[in-house]
Parts: structure tokens; C-alpha cells; sequence
């Protein structure tokens, strides 16, 4: 359901920019064409924002997705509305200013995230997602537990050690960069050796925070994400 209504959205946008291309004297196939452009972008932007460490990592990747946007759109002109289209309706069409204006192209794409996030957290409110499983092996045991159940992981050299919100711990021969790629979002790396479920965080401090009643340390490289 969720899955249908954010296509549903998309199709949506798409269309209100299909629209406004329309408006400006393209084909309905070329408009549809272009406003395709704006899908990988936005969703790119969407991914790989909230993992930028830094104000100005933030704006480098917002300004080379924007740079992005303009050449795929000079580069879908050049292509398929070159002189070699014997097409009346495709020959020689020109990119209309607008199309190459950062400004308007970075309020389309701000306007589009922006949109796409905000229907993405109602959808979440109206359908909670159910706690996701993550099975591994444990002291040659096959264990499954919930993200929600695990408060935190610790390296320990050769291996990590899973612990859950209950006390129970696990060893796994896992790295924990591994099992930050694993766990997603939900879990924030605090230190080289700890991983841990921002849920289960009650008290944070200088050097140090409280997840699951475990005080865990805050290495200096990670404090500024934390």
C-alpha cells in the first residue's frame, strides 16, 4: 500500500511537470520525457543527503545534483532532437531558458524532495511499518531477532557482540561497518567499536551517552554526526 501511494505521487509530480513543460510550447511525449529526468535525481538527493557529514559536503552534493539535472537535459536535446530527426515535431528544438535557469531547476527539485518526504513520513504515521527481522549466526546457532531488540553492537577485534535492549548478547564474526550497512538508519555509530539503536538512547553527554541503561563512549570522529 505504502509502495502504491508513493508511486502514486510521483506520477503525480511528474504530470504537474509535464504540465508546466506543456505550457512551454514542448510535445506532451518530449515533456513526459523530461520530466523523467527529475525522478533519479531527487531520489539520489533524497539518499545520499542524510549521509553527508558536513554543511558543505551537504551543498557540494546539492549543487553537482543540480549540475546533473541541467546536462541531462541539454544532453536529452541534443540527442533526441538533433538535426538528424526527420520529424518536423523533433527537428532542431530549442532548450528552453528556463530549463537552464539553477534557480528555477533548484526550487523544482527542492519542491519535489521536499514533497516526497513529508508524503513519505504520513504514510509511516497512517501505515507503521512492522519491526524488521535480521537473522545471523551466533556460537554456530542461527538467531533472528528485531531491529527494534538490539541496542547496540560492540567490536571486539575479530568479532562483534550484539547486545539487546533485554541484556542478551550474541557474538558474530560480522565487521560492524558491515552491520552498519545492515541496520540502516535506525542505528548511529558512535565510536570505531559501537553501533547503536538511536531508540534506545535516553541520555547524551560529552564524551559518552546512556542506550539501553549501558553507558557507551563518543569517539571525537563521530560526535559531530551523533
Amino acid at each position: 500500500m505504502k509502495l502504491a501511494a508513493r508511486i502514486g505521487y510521483w506520477m503525480v509530480a511528474l504530470a504537474l511537470i509535464a504540465a508546466i513543460l506543456v505550457s512551454l510550447d514542448y510535445t506532451l511525449t518530449q515533456a513526459i520525457l523530461i520530466s523523467l529526468i527529475f525522478l533519479p535525481c531527487v531520489l539520489t538527493l533524497e539518499y545520499f543527503l542524510p549521509k553527508a557529514d558536513s554543511f558543505l559536503d551537504k551543498l557540494w552534493l546539492c549543487l553537482a545534483v543540480l549540475v546533473i539535472v541541467i546536462l541531462l537535459i541539454l544532453v536529452i536535446h541534443r540527442l533526441l532532437w538533433s538535426p538528424f530527426m526527420r520529424s518536423e515535431v523533433w527537428y532542431m528544438l530549442d532548450v528552453q531558458p528556463v530549463l537552464v535557469n539553477p534557480a528555477f531547476l533548484g526550487l523544482m527539485v527542492t519542491a519535489l524532495a521536499v514533497g516526497d518526504y513529508g508524503w513519505r513520513k504520513w504514510l509511516d504515521k497512517k501505515w507503521p511499518s512492522r519491526p524488521r527481522q535480521i537473522s545471523f549466526f551466533s556460537d554456530r546457532k542461527t538467531v533472528t531477532l528485531s531491529l527494534d531488540e538490539i541496542a547496540y553492537i560492540e567490536s571486539n577485534d575479530t568479532e562483534v557482540r550484539i547486545v539487546t535492549q533485554e541484556g542478551r548478547s550474541y557474538r558474530n564474526k560480522t565487521g560492524i561497518s558491515q552491520w552498519e550497512n545492515i541496520l540502516g538508519e535506525g542505528f548511529v555509530r558512535i565510536h570505531r567499536a559501537f553501533l547503536v539503536n538511536k531508540a534506545c538512547i535516553t541520555e547524551v553527554g560529552s564524551d559518552s551517552l546512556l542506550a539501553a541503561g549501558t553507558e557507551l563512549p563518543i569517539s571525537r570522529k563521530y560526535r559531530k554526526t551523533l
